[in-house]
């Protein structure tokens, strides 16, 4: 079964889980090859840092290597080496991998991506966390793991209709477990997949036994109101306290604009869907560690991410067209992204160093009266299952020991 014939397929009532294979024509690779080429630059920036947005010899490098060597039927062959499926969800065509664990007793984890993410995201930790005797981990520490794409964004179909916030996609991914047979499983998320993540346990849904954050919504009331005012820093912050409030002044000076320009009108983001290098640098606009580590990989320095790697995820929004209608969640969502929810199950939260802020322990043990493990990591950012898949597999086993 080709892309093309599983999105004709979006028309039926099938609710069954119907396997999916990914394969693009040639031609529309062609076509992505030569659109790459032929971009028209802009001239460069006038400063000689990223303050005025993306660089232009990040940029160029970025399309030299896609233009000239890169291989998508790569990563199409490592996404159709798994069992993936599509089901019908409230009138939605869902795509998801599914990889069950051979051992026995494995804890059913469904694991949520984000923007600009995909289900590439967690290829990495595919391997750790269904085999974990084969990476050095203990077979009492297996899971089998569901990896859903958001409605809008790679292989899920994108909605005709308002109303797909993270509330909507909440109770799909509990019809989405249930649907395949799991009676009791716990779920994990980071960026949007914290928002869906979080909505699931507020649900508390029959089977749902306790959530894992990487990018947790903890920022107090008050913090956030004097962070809007643009107020100082309070004066009885601890150091750690401090050091997430500086991180969110910056990111809300310095790093909103994405996020507002979706918020408000994501329609107008035509040039994304025309432009690859243009959704290229949108992309890697989202923070800024984010973006220095992808400047060096481009500039040939070795980091958790790889050249390859990014491609991958830039290339699949490209072929599934997808940025204009993944862009307008930010549109859907009315809820305060970093606010507390409420969450009284269990939850289990993963620092790591250079997301967008740092959550402190004592903003997360208020925010989640049931919090059952907390680490800070030395090192890994936004894209955490990404970039430091080991840590971040041994975090989950880590989390969710206590709940099986």
């Amino acid at each position: 079964m080709t892309m093309t014939e599983d999105r004709a397929e979006q028309r039926s009532d099938d609710t069954a889980l119907r396997p999916f294979t990914v394969q693009f024509a040639q031609e529309d690779l062609d076509d992505l090859r030569t659109r790459v080429r032929e971009t028209r630059w802009p001239e460069r920036e006038t400063v000689d840092d990223a303050s005025q947005g993306v660089q232009l010899q990040v940029v160029q490098q970025l399309a030299q290597r896609w233009a000239d060597d890169y291989d998508w039927r790569a990563v199409e062959l490592r996404l159709n080496e798994l069992p993936q499926f599509v089901t019908r969800i409230d009138g939605l065509d869902i795509h998801f991998i599914h990889v069950r664990s051979a051992h026995e007793g494995a804890l059913p984890m469904i694991v949520t991506h984000g923007w600009p993410g995909s289900v590439i995201e967690q290829l990495k930790i595919i391997g750790p966390l269904t085999d974990p005797t084969a990476h050095g981990a203990s077979a009492e520490d297996a899971f089998h793991l569901v990896i859903p794409s958001l409605p809008g964004h790679g292989f899920s179909a994108t909605p005709d209709a308002t109303g797909w916030d993270p509330i909507r996609i909440a109770k799909a991914w509990v019809q989405l477990m249930r649907r395949i047979g799991y009676e009791r499983y716990v779920a994990q998320g980071g960026d949007w997949g914290n928002a869906v993540t979080e909505q699931m346990a507020l649900l508390t849904p029959p089977g749902l036994i306790g959530i894992h954050t990487n990018m947790p919504a903890t920022v107090p009331d008050a913090i956030q109101a004097a962070l809007s005012a643009g107020e100082p820093a309070p004066e009885d912050l601890s150091p750690e306290e401090r050091g997430a409030w500086d991180q969110l002044a910056f990111f809300y000076a310095h790093g909103l604009a994405y996020a507002q320009e979706m918020g408000n009108r994501p329609q107008t983001l035509y040039g994304l869907a025309d432009s690859p290098v243009g959704l290229a640098a949108w992309m890697l606009d989202h923070d800024s560690r984010s973006y220095d580590l992808i400047a060096r990989v481009f500039a040939g320095g070795s980091e958790g991410l790889t050249a390859q790697d990014i491609l991958d995820n830039v290339t699949l929004y490209w072929l599934t067209n997808t940025a204009v209608s993944s862009a307008r969640l930010y549109w859907e969502s009315k809820l305060p992204f970093f606010a507390p929810k409420g969450v009284t199950l269990p939850v289990a939260v993963s620092v790591f160093p250079d997301e967008i802020y740092a959550a402190p322990r004592s903003w997360s043990a208020q925010a989640y009266p049931n919090l059952i493990h907390f680490n800070r990591l030395d090192r890994g950012g936004h894209f955490a299952a990404w970039e430091q898949p080991d840590l971040f597999s041994r975090e989950m086993r880590a989390a969710f020991r206590s709940l099986r």
